[in-house]
């Protein structure tokens, strides 16, 4: 259940939704997923999440996942809107190679697609290195020789290939985006945030500064982590360090307290390199007076003095103001996945999920989240529908705050939020219904 509100203090609303049911069918089926023509219009198409209660079509060749996406636009709204309709498509197509290996849960994934995967006996002698590279028995080419390789082969979990299905879905979204860009005007970049509910898990990927949470029985499991200049700081600085021409000859790599002044050459500054967490002196030369890729702190950090978020869709024509050099390299489309597994735990009707963009968690803490969570929800009827819509839009409202003499305050006359706020809350009780 999700509410999307612009904080109403500004004409456009960069933030872009989705909800549906995916329904993924192996390649030589088609794809039978229910497009999302207006999000706006199908954002309450899902009354009280029956979408969780849906089974996982076990009788067909298909299986059935649940997908909730936010996009925060910057410069534009076009890649978010683009993303909202599309990204479903490309993670339906990432998935379709492996759902039957997903739905055999007995069987590891073989290593090469149509391979019966193979049942190493656990107690069979590992190879020394030298009678790996050898092949074991037998001259070189001998029908005795079993095939060259190294050790034991790594077992990969199923929820490994979920994962990295989802990490391909992203990079493909970018791509297309980059491609058809100029066809189709497709201006700015935006963060992503999805989970998918596959197989009794949900899978939650994160490229930018939204964040979800679970609250289950009042506690919080943190399901994201924020990507900004600050936190991949030493990302940025190391790919600034391997190739240098990237920064134009306008920028250093190096990270310093503040902006370095002429006067201060020759003299010890503090400073920190891309392998570096502490801070130590380094005598400032000519190179350190050039502008920090790195610049700012909390949510002013900036990348190249431009855009304050690290993960995203888009970007592609991002330049620094006034010159041709391009920030794209630095921002990159691969999410953080988490994966939490619904059978593991009985969810109360209070428990939820919940996404949003940083909207909401600029002028809220997790804590806050929580507490107006367990709050609201124990108060509406629990037969009511939309009670988590309406948990929801509570959210939205205290940290868009209420306007006073003094601008839009929430609680503690703090500043309310002036951003775009999106909002979902999901409820987490028709998991135990899949396990």
């Amino acid at each position: 259940m999700e509410r999307v509100i612009n904080a109403g203090k500004s004409t456009h609303n960069e933030d872009q939704a989705s909800c549906e049911v995916l329904t993924v069918k192996k390649k030589a089926g088609a794809i039978t997923s229910t497009p999302n023509r207006n999000s706006t219009k199908r954002r309450s198409s899902l009354p009280n999440g029956e979408g969780l209660q849906l089974k996982e079509n076990s009788e067909s060749e298909g299986v059935s996942c649940h997908y909730w996406s936010l996009f925060d636009g910057h410069a534009g709204s076009g890649a978010a809107v683009v993303a909202s309709r599309l990204l479903q498509h490309h993670i339906t197509e990432q998935l379709q190679d492996i759902v039957d290996i997903l739905k055999n849960s007995a069987v590891l994934p073989p290593t090469c697609l149509g391979e019966e995967p193979e049942n190493t006996p656990a107690n069979s002698r590992t190879l020394t290195r030298a009678a790996s590279l050898r092949g074991g028995v037998g001259a070189p080419g001998s029908p005795s020789t079993p095939p060259t390789r190294f050790f034991t082969e790594k077992k990969i979990p199923h929820e490994c290939l979920v994962i990295g299905a989802l990490e391909s879905a992203f990079k493909e979204m970018d791509l297309q985006i980059e491609r058809e860009r100029s066809s189709y005007n497709i201006s700015g970049g935006c963060t992503a945030l999805i989970v998918i509910c596959l197989l009794g898990k949900l899978y939650v990927a994160n490229a930018g500064d939204s964040r979800a949470i679970i609250i289950r029985n009042g506690e919080i499991v943190p399901m994201s982590s924020e990507f900004t200049p600050e936190t991949e700081r030493q990302r940025l600085q190391y790919l600034a360090f391997m190739q240098p021409h990237l920064l134009g000859n306008e920028f250093t790599h190096l990270e310093f307290p503040r902006r370095v002044q002429r006067k201060e050459l020759g003299k010890k500054m503090l400073y920190r390199d891309f392998n570096m967490t502490g801070w130590a002196y380094k005598t400032i030369e000519d190179d350190d007076l050039k502008f920090p890729l790195i610049y700012g702190e909390g949510k002013k950090a900036r990348v190249m003095a431009t855009i304050g978020v690290t993960r995203g869709l888009g970007d592609h024509d991002l330049k620094v103001h006034d010159s041709n050099i391009y920030i794209k390299p630095f921002l990159s489309s691969a999410p953080e996945v988490r994966v939490y597994d619904l059978s593991k735990y009985e969810h109360g009707a209070d428990d939820v999920l919940v996404l949003a963009t940083d909207g909401l968690w600029d002028v809220l803490s997790n804590e806050e989240v929580a507490e107006a969570i367990t709050q609201f929800l124990p108060n509406c009827d629990p037969d009511d529908p939309h009670r988590y819509t309406l948990a929801a839009q509570d959210l939205v409202m205290r940290a868009r705050g209420v306007l006073k003499d003094r601008g839009w305050r929430i609680s503690n006359d703090r500043l309310g939020s002036g951003d775009d706020i999106s909002v979902y809350v999901i409820p987490l009780i028709h998991g135990n219904k899949l396990s």
